[in-house]
């Protein structure tokens, strides 16, 4: 599947020895039990234990490295990381290494090019994760965060907040004025989290330690964002939440790791979470819990949720009840969608929210008036649903009078935000209709681009 096309290895004769030295050193880091690495994977760490330790280290600290597929799949069903229930034969039995990842599929992957006599490609994307990890790789694909890139970039209001937002700023005579940020600006700014378009432009000579070596050149490279358009055409990236090459579930537990995309202005949930009760036992006690067991056990692995706990893990209680189901399509608990959005409204029914169109026409799931665009939400019975499911997680720590007490304020909450946010633009619209602004409105002009119009949009983020 990912062994070399044809012919003996191009790799300089001198590296056998550290090739040789390099599995010995894999192995004993990994331990008597660990499974073995592949001879491809092996000549993959003969030069980059030394060139990138730091990557090398990370992986030989993963599970990953010390755990085969078929090791995996052996393991008790609520003790399974790996979701597969086979797998290619030729990586059943060997640790998921270099080549494991960066030689699969090569057929399928734009950037794949020779690499010492291997097809390798840079960018790993959730279907060669699939390869293992099926499930997930499925519900991540139904998953807003999925389609993140496509979200932003396919609605034209969303291009007019950027603009204003990270726009090159020219001072003039009428005042600021405002035009679209440079590819760079929008890959380092929105898309650094919700994933940029990957593109292959071509291959590039770069001088390497090992001599002269050729490399693609990909735009929107390097990037991580949870929408990534990668070049095999999948979406998402699974290392924005399982940093590579450890790819550890202790990270991705971590509220840090959600911190990097949910810390605002626009949907500000680590700062609520770190001023929540929840948030300073985290803080308080985390160096006592116990973030990499699996299944979760509440109470004795952790002592108060992290966003993992509410949204993904596999949450068990004392006794190995199932809580909640691990899963990957993060709005399965999520009746309301609260940030980000002119007014708090019910879950889009399609990760897809470019498709949304209010009464207005415009890509938002409500009219400025707070009318919902109905046919494009989740309704009541999945709202319901999906608010029980939230609520059983709760039920391990607090009895039903509390949950019920927090979930009224949560309920009031959003219908006397929602009452402030249409005060605001009551207020905003009647600017625009005196044309003192131009906005929204009358299809004209950018309705986030005056200090009038910021407070508004603050307003409702």
């Amino acid at each position: 599947m990912y062994r070399r096309f044809g012919g003996a290895p191009c790799a300089l004769a001198l590296l056998v020895c550290a090739v040789l030295l390099s599995v010995v050193a894999a192995t004993a880091a990994q331990g008597p039990e660990a499974a073995p690495v592949s001879d491809d994977t092996a000549e993959c760490l003969g030069c980059h234990e030394s060139l990138h330790p730091g990557i090398v280290e990370g992986w030989k600290r993963s599970r990953h490295s010390r755990v085969s597929p078929a090791q995996g799949m052996k393991k008790p069903e609520l003790e399974r990381r790996i979701s597969a229930e086979t797998v290619p034969e030729e990586l059943a039995t060997v640790s998921v290494g270099c080549a494991e990842c960066h030689m699969l599929r090569p057929d399928k992957h734009a950037d794949t090019f020779d690499h010492n006599g291997y097809q390798v490609h840079v960018a790993v994307s959730p279907d060669d994760c699939s390869t293992c990890h099926p499930t997930e790789r499925e519900q991540y694909a139904d998953n807003l965060m999925a389609h993140a890139y496509g979200n932003l970039a396919y609605n034209k209001l969303y291009h007019q907040m950027i603009e204003a937002v990270a726009g090159k700023i020219t001072v003039g005579k009428a005042g600021l004025s405002f035009s679209q940020p440079d590819q760079l600006t929008q890959d380092e700014a929105c898309f650094s989290c919700h994933g940029t378009k990957l593109e292959l432009k071509g291959i590039e000579t770069r001088d390497t330690a090992m001599g002269e070596m050729d490399f693609p050149v990909i735009a929107g490279w390097p990037n991580v964002g949870v929408g990534r358009v990668n070049l095999d055409g999948s979406l998402g990236a699974c290392s924005a939440c399982h940093p590579r090459h450890q790819y550890s579930v202790e990270t991705a537990r971590k509220p840090y790791t959600c911190k990097q995309c949910h810390v605002g202005p626009d949907v500000p949930v680590y700062k609520v979470y770190s001023a929540s009760r929840h948030g300073k036992i985290f803080s308080s006690h985390q160096d006592e819990w116990d973030f990499d067991a699996v299944p979760w056990t509440v109470g004795k692995d952790y002592g108060a949720p992290t966003c993992a706990a509410c949204h993904i893990s596999l949450v068990v209680n004392t006794d190995g009840e199932v809580v909640s189901e691990r899963t990957h399509r993060m709005n399965d608990r999520l009746p309301i969608r609260l940030f980000g959005l002119i007014y708090a409204h019910a879950h889009p029914k399609e990760p897809d929210t470019s498709i949304i169109r209010n009464k207005d026409g415009r890509q938002l799931p409500t009219a400025l008036d707070g009318t919902p665009a109905s046919e494009f939400l989740i309704g009541p019975e999945e709202q319901a649903k999906r608010e029980q499911a939230m609520r059983k997680v709760c039920s391990p720590c607090h009895d039903a009078s509390w949950v019920e007490g927090f979930w009224q304020r949560l309920e009031n909450t959003v219908e006397t935000t929602n009452q402030h946010v249409r005060a605001a633009t009551i207020i905003m619209e009647d600017i625009w209709d005196r044309k003192l602004l131009v906005g929204y409105p009358h299809n004209q002009g950018n309705p986030f681009d005056s200090y009038a119009e910021r407070v508004w949009s603050d307003t409702w983020l």
